[in-house]
């Protein structure tokens, strides 16, 4: 159970803390991509709004068809103000960028390559060409972000700036953020699997103590309930059977079955089970445990059909399998409806298949694997009725768990419900 409410733990805070830093990285590396994009953006309006230039600069001479060549240098009216409000004058220097003019008639008029060096003339043709007249008038080209814009003479000019060097820097936040995150995860389990014996041990100190008193007054209880029962049958011989008699050894029988099953939880959430383990015949132990409930299910006029295969050995404790078909079938004849009809099954395929299936007059909404759950009662008056605790179920789950196997609750429409047992065929016995 310890090991359990740590193992909870640790998976829990380490989810939390993986939500929390996924939500982290990824808003601070969008938010580096906008900022980058957008500037980007910025930079392609600047230069489509002054043809091709940062405001305020000159080209040296334009020669023929071609844009001005040479290093371009301020003229007397560059500000930082025309530059957006640029933090340094450096900026023109830095950014790579190339664009081609096309005519009305979209025809390349010129070509302006003097700004970066890795793209020529031909380069900057074919990359040109093959956004120009596209439906979109900005986005990505490989690693350039381009804007296609209409001039007032009817010409276009589509602009390219290379992203490459902010894409490397996007890239490495992004390795940078996943590996921070990662040591964050590391460090993170090793602190929380180290104190998370701490942070659970007021809830372990009180399931403990839970445990030894139900342990406790199981064992006390047994003294004066075997006291009651002999009494009982002493004042039987001597006085003979009447209703009240027969009331109390009811009642004596019940809270037996009680102590018993709760006794049975206790051991199985310790996990020190004194079980054997040992191979067995479960095909002859599932005919004797159902036939001992047929002249109960007869004598209230309910159907009672058994369907199980002949051979089948289980590794297991006996006993416990006995416990478990006992509990499924004493539900199923409580809960059934007079005239009912109840269904025993064991097969074999793959693994280990235990079915005890019944007619009920309703079957509780929702999900059915709350009827394992302890104490819990889909109908309270209806329990009452029936002289149930709302724990069979739960210690029936426990078996079945023990023997590294399964149990579910499943509809079989509207008026059938099926308890479905899947065992394994070889399972090694836990070390106690």
């Amino acid at each position: 159970m310890v090991k359990k409410l740590r193992r909870k733990f640790v998976i829990t805070a380490m989810l939390s803390l993986l939500l929390i830093l996924v939500i982290m990285i990824g808003v601070i590396n969008a938010v580096n991509v906008y900022q980058s994009v957008r500037d980007t953006d910025q930079l392609l309006t600047m230069l489509a709004d002054n043809d091709g230039f940062f405001p305020g600069m000159i080209g040296g001479q334009k020669t023929g068809d071609q844009a001005p060549r040479g290093p371009f240098r301020p003229d007397d009216s560059f500000d930082l103000n025309r530059l957006n409000d640029r933090r340094s004058m450096e900026m023109p220097f830095q950014s790579r960028y190339f664009w081609v003019k096309y005519d009305e008639d979209g025809t390349a008029a010129m070509t302006d390559v003097s700004h970066i060096a890795s793209i020529t003339e031909e380069d900057a043709a074919q990359y040109a060409a093959s956004v120009y007249g596209g439906k979109r008038v900005k986005g990505f080209l490989h690693s350039f972000r381009y804007l296609i814009s209409s001039r007032d003479d009817g010409s276009t000019l589509v602009i390219f700036v290379d992203m490459s060097s902010k894409l490397i820097d996007v890239y490495k936040l992004l390795f940078q953020s996943l590996l921070v995150g990662a040591f964050a995860l590391i460090a993170m389990f090793v602190l929380v699997y180290i104190f998370s014996g701490q942070a659970v041990a007021p809830v372990v100190e009180s399931l403990d103590k839970q445990k030894r008193f139900i342990t406790d007054a199981g064992h006390e209880l047994k003294t004066p309930l075997a006291v009651i029962s002999a009494n009982v049958d002493v004042l039987e011989l001597e006085s003979g059977k009447s209703e009240w008699s027969s009331s109390i050894k009811n009642q004596v029988l019940r809270m037996n079955d009680l102590v018993k099953n709760m006794l049975t939880l206790s051991r199985m959430d310790e996990e020190r089970i004194n079980v054997v383990f040992s191979e067995f015949d479960l095909s002859a132990t599932a005919k004797e445990t159902a036939s001992s409930f047929e002249a109960m299910a007869l004598s209230k006029s309910k159907t009672y059909e058994t369907d199980i295969a002949e051979g089948i050995v289980i590794n297991g404790d006996r006993t416990s399998m006995v416990q478990l078909l006992s509990l499924l079938l004493d539900n199923a004849i409580k809960y059934s409806p007079d005239k009912g009809s109840i269904h025993v099954l064991l097969s074999e395929e793959k693994n280990i298949h235990l079915e005890v299936s019944n007619t009920c007059d309703s079957i509780p909404e929702g999900n059915l694997d709350r009827l394992f759950d302890r104490f819990y009662r889909a109908d309270s008056s209806r329990a009452r009725q029936t002289g149930g605790y709302g724990i069979g179920l739960s210690v029936a789950r426990a078996i079945a768990t023990s023997h590294g196997g399964d149990i579910k609750a499943l509809r079989d429409g509207d008026k059938t419900i099926r308890f479905v047992v899947t065992l394994p065929k070889h399972f090694k016995a836990p070390r106690s």
